[in-house]
């Protein structure tokens, strides 16, 4: 990787040959074909030339070297002074992140708290545990039932899976809603598309990805049944006005009308992540609202699948807060060395979660490439809802423009 490709190529070129090692790492990439065919008839670079290449972009970045376009080979291609400053924050910021994933993975120990700092921008703090009292207190109101809240809660939610035959007509039914939804607030591009698919064997709930030419395959994993409560939630996560449509905006709007190639690929361990993973979890509540259960019953009650907006309502707002219990079980597995078995239990307990689904939780914070990826969860929603501040046209820019975590100040 040399200077004389431009910034962008070799920022493309190092994200494409840390995939080579670390399975999922590239997320999506529709980039120059070329690029992909060199990494794929290389011999993997070793970690400690990964390191090395990328300590090196960084200092070229600093130097001011030519971002350039790594389709053109146009080295002087890179737009306003004020657009290629903020571009060459958004890929110092990128590059720090793949930096930090080739030091681990070229043996270097980082403490959990630095990992997650050095990848997404923020530093993780662990969730007072008052939080999901107070959450719990809430749920005794509501959730029917006489025995412990973990029981009953419990019980109530697997009351709520979708029956298996009917996933497909309510997924179908939810994506036309949101879509026309997104559409109407935001635009979407013409042409683009979703595919969705039920798969199992994967440690996440629900995963979009993107082919590029504006068309995505969301897979909903089965491996646990799907629950009438999250379903919404899950596909305006990963389609609209979530993944799919940021994809699809950036596409158009940067990558072929502005040649910013960097957008191109999606890289885990990266603050891109941590943003996108934000506003993909405020997307609902933006095109619908605060409270969208009315919506998503007229979805789901002409299926027969069971669905009770007042107390569902409630749970998601203690699930919101109890989303923090996995923010903590990452503290216990990676900085206080505890059993997994006891990290499951106290998931359960605290999260008011059946074993099998903590056990899920745990599985993914267990996995060496998605260990400090939960702080894009935890932390990402707060920062994205504050600087968005129930104004659309903030969200319309978190799917429009680069931004990096430090730039989501409150509205």
């Amino acid at each position: 990787m040399t200077t004389a490709s431009g910034l962008v190529e070799r920022y493309l070129s190092l994200g494409l040959a840390l995939g080579r090692h670390i399975d999922g790492f590239v997320d999506a990439y529709y980039g120059p074909a070329r690029l992909v065919e060199r990494a794929g008839a290389e011999a993997p670079l070793a970690p400690d030339r990964l390191v090395a290449d990328a300590r090196s972009l960084l200092a070229s970045l600093d130097a001011g070297e030519p971002l350039g376009d790594p389709e053109s080979g146009d080295l002087a291609s890179e737009g306003s002074s004020v657009e290629a400053a903020a571009r060459r924050r958004f890929l110092r910021a990128q590059v720090l992140g793949l930096l930090t994933s080739g030091r681990i993975l070229a043996g270097e120990h980082l403490g959990y708290a630095e990992e997650v700092e050095a990848c997404y921008g923020v530093r993780p703090q662990r969730v007072p545990e008052e939080r999901f009292a107070s959450a719990r207190r809430n749920l005794e109101q509501v959730v029917p039932g006489n025995d412990p809240i973990a029981e009953r809660l419990i019980a109530w939610r697997e009351a709520q899976a979708v029956p298996p035959e009917k996933l497909t007509s309510a997924i179908a039914s939810l994506a036309e809603d949101l879509r026309e939804r997104t559409s109407r607030l935001f635009g979407l591009p013409e042409g683009e598309h979703v595919d969705f698919e039920l798969v199992t064997g994967q440690p996440w709930s629900g995963f979009n990805y993107y082919l590029g030419g504006l068309a995505s395959r969301v897979a909903i994993n089965v491996d646990l049944p799907v629950l009438s409560t999250s379903l919404a939630h899950l596909v305006a996560h990963e389609a609209y006005p979530g993944h799919h449509t940021e994809h699809t905006r950036k596409e158009v709007g940067l990558v072929r009308s502005r040649r910013w190639w960097e957008e191109s690929i999606f890289l885990v361990g990266t603050p891109q992540c941590l943003i996108a993973e934000g506003l993909a979890d405020l997307g609902l509540e933006v095109v619908v609202g605060r409270r969208p259960e009315a919506m998503v019953a007229e979805h789901l009650r002409p299926l027969g699948i069971a669905y009770d907006p007042d107390t569902v309502a409630v749970v998601a707002e203690a699930s919101e807060a109890l989303a923090g219990v996995r923010a903590n079980a990452a503290f216990r597995l990676h900085e206080d060395g505890a059993d997994p078995e006891t990290v499951i239990d106290e998931v359960a307990r605290f999260g008011l979660l059946p074993r099998e689904r903590a056990a899920k939780t745990v599985s993914f914070l267990m996995d060496p490439t998605w260990r400090s990826y939960i702080s894009c969860y935890v932390e990402g929603l707060p920062r994205c809802r504050a600087f968005v501040g129930g104004s659309p046209d903030r969200f319309a820019r978190l799917i429009t423009e680069q931004f990096v975590p430090d730039d989501l100040v409150p509205a």
